[in-house]
């Protein structure tokens, strides 16, 4: 069962423009060209929706709707330094991220060990913590349910602020959460195609998803196949990445600070099992290997380490990660957030005596737990470490 995420920044132009001038906030405002030049709205903050002011609006109509309006001229610059920030958290997740545009992307998170919603809430806050920046987050089985979600979670929101909604259809439910939807929810309905199925009595998605496949087909041709398999919340696409890896990290914010050794290592060797899993698919191995902390305070620290020889096995990457917690952590100290990575990567080679084990029986048993977790879930197998506390590694 996949675990898709869909990310939207909630009406992302205006909220950078409203960091760097916070006097903007709470005011209706909008990010366009000039009217007298037939410029256009392309985005608006929320207090000016209210006036139904909507990206794509002549601005000039705008200022009809809101005669306070204040025009900001935007800056591309800050639009694609802050895109990038938000997308280098997405890539701290999984190397499985579709960007669809500056301030929009699926991520498909199936491997990672926590449940979906969590993951997205995690995101979420730490997109708010070190970005300062608003979102909203779609959570389903595949792309297109994930989508509209993320739609309806936004279109829920009362008020003047972001939304910051999170929308979870759980699996199973898809065709239950599709069916009192307006068609034009779907993708593939445009004006023309709505027009055409309200002709038939075809309103809702539901109505749609009961309508015999055969006459959509004749009636609209290969669409008409897409519109039925839609209709019932199928979509197989994948979420496709474009970009070269150039790093595999993965973090976790706690629910309460944590200040026990033994909690942070059991976490530092799931999130090294989570990294490792996502090197050996995608044939990758590295020599750098780094932790991230981050106190009470939100003050983050980031360590790391280079070795010899590159390594993908999960042992190899929590034995380094776990000494540089060791040397970085002071005992007693709240950590709101840890994270392990590695770097520099490159294809995998045979590792010599690094740990002064069997570099051969180390394979055959990561490949022997990787069967085991693909086949019957991540937690079907665990280390001892996960299920019993340890000592102090400072003692």
């Amino acid at each position: 069962m996949r675990k898709i995420i869909h990310l939207d920044l909630d009406a992302f132009f205006c909220a950078v423009e409203a960091l760097h001038d916070p006097t903007l906030h709470g005011k209706p405002f909008a990010v366009g060209g000039h009217p007298d030049r037939r410029g256009v709205v392309a985005s608006c903050s929320y207090p000016a929706r209210r006036f139904g002011i909507r990206s794509a609006m002549p601005t000039a109509r705008a200022l009809q709707l809101c005669p306070e309006l204040i025009l900001v001229a935007g800056h591309r610059s800050w639009y694609r330094d802050y895109s990038e920030r938000v997308m280098a958290q997405l890539d701290n997740l999984t190397d499985l991220v579709e960007k669809l545009s500056i301030d929009e992307a699926f991520i498909d998170v199936t491997d990672l060990r926590a449940p979906a919603e969590q993951v997205a809430r995690d995101l979420q806050a730490t997109i708010w913590e070190d970005v300062n920046l608003p979102c909203s987050l779609g959570v389903a089985t595949n792309k297109l349910i994930a989508k509209i979600a993320n739609n309806v979670g936004k279109a829920s929101a009362t008020g003047d602020a972001p939304p910051m909604a999170i929308k979870v259809v759980p699996p199973g439910e898809e065709c239950t959460f599709l069916a009192p939807l307006p068609v034009k929810a779907l993708w593939g309905v445009g004006p023309k195609t709505a027009a055409s199925l309200r002709s038939l009595g075809i309103e809702k998605i539901g109505d749609l998803a009961r309508w015999p496949e055969e006459d959509l087909i004749r009636r609209f041709g290969r669409h008409g196949r897409d519109l039925a398999r839609r209709a019932q919340g199928i979509d197989d696409r994948p979420v496709k990445s474009e970009h070269a890896t150039k790093s595999i990290s993965h973090e976790t914010t706690f629910p309460e600070d944590v200040t026990e050794v033994a909690e942070l290592r059991r976490t530092l060797s799931r999130l090294a099992e989570d990294v490792g899993h996502r090197l050996r698919q995608a044939g990758l191995a590295g020599t750098t290997i780094k932790i991230k902390l981050r106190w009470s305070d939100f003050t983050t620290l980031t360590r790391q380490t280079t070795l010899s020889e590159p390594v993908d096995r999960d042992a190899d990457i929590y034995r380094v990660a776990q000494k540089l917690l060791s040397a970085n952590w002071p005992r007693g100290r709240p950590v709101r957030l840890i994270g392990v990575g590695v770097a520099n990567l490159g294809p995998p080679v045979e590792q010599l005596q690094l740990w002064d084990d069997s570099p051969q029986k180390a394979r055959q048993l990561q490949e022997a737990l990787d069967a085991v977790r693909d086949r019957f879930g991540r937690d079907a197998i665990q280390r001892a470490l996960e299920l019993t506390p340890e000592e102090d590694p400072q003692e």
